[in-house]
């Protein structure tokens, strides 16, 4: 059997071995907007929660607008346009509305990147884009400590704001149960002491931080928490099918237009399977997706439900540009120096997690149900000897050398 997987900006074309019992999960097909810009207007006039655009804007004098950075495939192209437009119609002056990336702890986009992540020339030209950086001290407000002790830091720039308008990508997540609108928040446009905070074991170590998972997670409601502490926001979500197209688009109050597009999204997200398989065939989703192996370990995360104890998962990801930053590489080196379970009980003491620390935390999720072979054309040797995991030098070969121990396989 043939399959292909996304890989990069292009697709893996991988032949299966011939005799194998296949299953292939994947979700059901999603309604998409025939006119999305048509459907944000919409949306603007007639919001999730909160008032309309045009009655906010129109009560503004300044506003802030947060994109997520290039490793979330956000249409803003298609949503920033209209969702300007609206608050230009309303009054408001384009040197007062700057849009802000939500980088995290992730490195600034810059340059032509940047460009590609606003995807408009108009919007590049009559507005000014910048990035977060959360070790900027200066660049953040205190705004005091949540009830179970997270110091809150936020970008000032998003703070201060008459209007503030988080925008994001709502799908399953690994730790907050689902992305965008809150998150994008923070740890968006947190300081490096909040998110080093959020991303502690405390937090990290508890099973309700997970895909798919709200009610209960401690993650999604110390930000929930974050929110009210400024003061509320609004948001403007999108959901997305397997070709990057917009089955939903929604404005309103961030947390209330948030839950609206998680309804959608988790029809279509939350795929019932009845068995767990001795083998796993997966992908970190494409470009940009799988960009650096630090965001390859959530394609690793997702399939964990499905894969049998002491299984084979087999993941393919370009990491064009490597490991990802050198304080995950630094904490990488640690887990294969140190071990799995050394490297776990030398961070569940700490009260803030070191930089990019929890990524490798969220590896030894997989680790723990079975063995893990990555393919990849992105890391060299000494790279590969960081990653934790296997190196395969083919994804057929894999599939056929774990065929010898058991079958069937799921593909994904």
């Amino acid at each position: 059997m043939d399959i292909s997987l996304n890989y990069g900006k292009a697709q893996l074309a991988v032949a299966l071995p011939d005799g194998l019992d296949v299953t292939i999960i994947r979700r059901p097909a999603m309604p998409l907007l025939g006119d999305p810009v048509a459907a944000l207007e919409a949306a603007f006039a007639k919001p999730d929660g909160g008032a309309p655009l045009a009655r906010l804007a129109g009560a503004a004098t300044t506003a802030c607008i947060l994109i997520c950075d290039i490793t979330r495939p956000v249409p803003n192209g298609v949503i920033l346009p209209p969702l300007l437009r609206a608050m230009l119609a309303a009054g408001m002056d384009a040197a007062n509305i700057s849009l802000l990336v939500a980088t995290g702890l992730h490195r600034p986009n810059e340059g032509a990147e940047l460009a590609e992540l606003v995807g408009d020339r108009w919007v590049m030209d009559t507005f000014p884009v910048e990035n977060h950086f959360a070790r900027d001290d200066a660049a953040h407000v205190a705004l005091g400590r949540t009830r179970s002790g997270t110091v809150v830091k936020l970008d000032k720039r998003f703070v201060k704001a008459d209007l503030r308008i988080a925008t994001g990508l709502v799908e399953p997540h690994f730790m907050a149960g689902w992305s965008g609108g809150r998150k994008v928040i923070a740890p968006g446009v947190a300081h490096a002491e909040t998110i080093t905070t959020l991303h502690s074991a405390r937090f990290m170590e508890r099973p309700e931080c997970a895909n798919c998972f709200l009610d209960g997670n401690p993650l999604h409601e110390e930000i929930l928490e974050i929110i009210t502490m400024i003061g509320g926001a609004h948001a403007v979500n999108v959901v997305i099918d397997e070709e990057r197209r917009i089955s939903l688009a929604n404005f309103g109050e961030v947390v209330a237009s948030h839950l609206k597009a998680v309804d959608h999204a988790r029809a279509y997200a939350e795929v019932a399977v009845a068995e767990r398989f001795p083998t796993v065939v997966t992908s970190a989703a494409g470009y940009p997706l799988d960009k650096t192996y630090y965001q390859t370990v959530k394609g690793m995360i997702g399939p964990l439900d499905i894969l049998a104890p002491g299984g084979a998962l087999v993941i393919a990801s370009a990491c064009s540009e490597g490991m990802g930053s050198p304080d995950y590489v630094a904490a990488q080196r640690r887990l294969i120096e140190r071990g799995p379970e050394q490297f776990l009980r030398d961070i569940e003491s700490k009260s803030h997690a070191a930089i990019d620390e929890w990524q490798t935390e969220m590896l030894l999720k997989p680790l723990r149900v079975g063995r893990v072979g990555l393919y990849t054309d992105g890391l060299s040797a000494e790279e590969h000897a960081l990653t934790g995991v296997d190196a395969i030098a083919s994804v057929a070969d894999a599939v056929a050398d774990a065929a010898t121990q058991l079958v069937p396989i799921l593909t994904g």
